[in-house]
């Protein structure tokens, strides 16, 4: 989990970024910004870091040649925390960079902020930390002020929503031999352009941690059962919610996942668990994500994955069968003379 209420901000630069691509421009501010305000300050801890308070996958830094320091935000965070580069061109530098990765017509310029962060919280330790945020989309606000008997009404027509950060990083000053620990949001849009914050700026990859083995083991499963098992076995959908209902039984009680147990326990058959391991596979070989033979299981992966496993028998649009377990207490039948699909459910009491 994220934590800021400790952290302070240690300085802050402004820059604005342009889009490349529609012959606009970057411009840098000459220096830090001086903040003396202490409501100012408060606004833009909230505007800056709420939007973390939520996240759980942690990044990390990388480039597609294996050498970290090709990594233009990895060079630059690495050299200013190493006492290597001063706070201003660490901000000049990374301004730039950002303009050369506004290569899509539809990236909007805006405001680039860099921020040196005191005690930010992440994974129960605190750390020193580089915030890059950017807002790009403005809002008319009103505004109404007390005057003598009455009241006096105006606006801004270009303000920004303190709860509306459209992009942001928390680059960690921890372990940055792996690529740092890294929080990123994008909260604008999912379309094409929107990977440039991501990829093209900051070239980060999901760190392959427990949180991220557990939900991606659960992502990968629950398509080998809905899609990977049709080819070599005739399943009902019954049989498939309780394939699942199982995987999730089984993450939910354990601590620890070993793949011979889940195997036995929860794919009991020899040749679905060979499909299964072909299936896998293909998924570590192509995110180069592997993972191995046991991990720990992350609880608050579980909790989301939960969310998206589906345990209903939709029938027609009159009848939503909920399915928790006992699959021999369920039957699929065919009435000849109705010429319909049926199922027979068996069960002790009525609640």
């Amino acid at each position: 989990m994220f934590y800021y209420t400790d952290a302070t901000i240690d300085q802050l630069a402004i820059h604005r970024v342009g889009n490349k691509l529609r012959d606009e421009f970057y411009a840098l501010s000459e220096a830090p910004i001086v903040l003396e305000d202490e409501q100012l300050t408060t606004l833009l801890m909230h505007y800056f870091l709420s939007p973390f308070a939520k996240v759980q996958e942690v990044y990390r830094l990388w480039h597609s040649s294996g050498t970290l320091e090709l990594n233009e935000v990895y060079h630059f965070s690495k050299s200013f925390f190493e006492g290597n580069l001063d706070f201003q061109t660490l901000g000049e530098q990374i301004c730039k960079h950002l303009f050369e990765a506004s290569d899509h017509p539809h990236i909007k310029g805006g405001e680039l902020y860099v921020v040196y962060l005191r005690n930010v919280q992440l994974e129960g330790q605190e750390h020193d930390a580089i915030g890059i945020f950017k807002s790009e989309n403005k809002e008319p606000f009103l505004k109404v002020s007390p005057l003598q008997s009455s009241f006096e009404l105006g606006y801004e027509q270009e303000a920004i929503n303190i709860n509306k950060l459209d992009k942001g990083c928390i680059i960690l000053n921890a372990e940055h031999e792996e690529g740092y620990k890294v929080l990123a949001v994008d909260q604008t849009n999912r379309q094409q352009e929107a990977v440039y914050w991501k990829d093209s700026f900051l070239g980060v990859r999901v760190r392959n941690d427990s949180f991220h083995k557990t939900g991606n083991f659960l992502k990968v499963y629950k398509a080998f059962v809905n899609e990977g098992l049709d080819e070599t076995f005739e399943l009902e959908r019954a049989d498939k919610i309780d394939l699942l209902n199982r995987s999730m039984d089984y993450f939910k009680e354990k601590d620890t996942f070993k793949t011979k147990e889940f195997e036995e326990e929860v794919l009991g058959n020899p040749q679905a668990a060979a499909l299964f391991n072909d299936y896998r596979q293909q998924f570590e070989n192509e995110y180069e994500s592997p993972f191995g033979e046991q991990f720990d299981i992350a609880p608050g992966a579980v909790k989301k994955a939960n969310a998206t496993y589906k345990s209903v028998l939709k029938l027609d649009k009159n009848f939503h069968i909920y399915v928790h377990g006992k699959r021999e207490y369920i039957e699929k039948g065919f009435d000849e003379e109705k010429g319909m699909n049926y199922y027979k459910v068996y069960f002790k009491e009525e609640h």
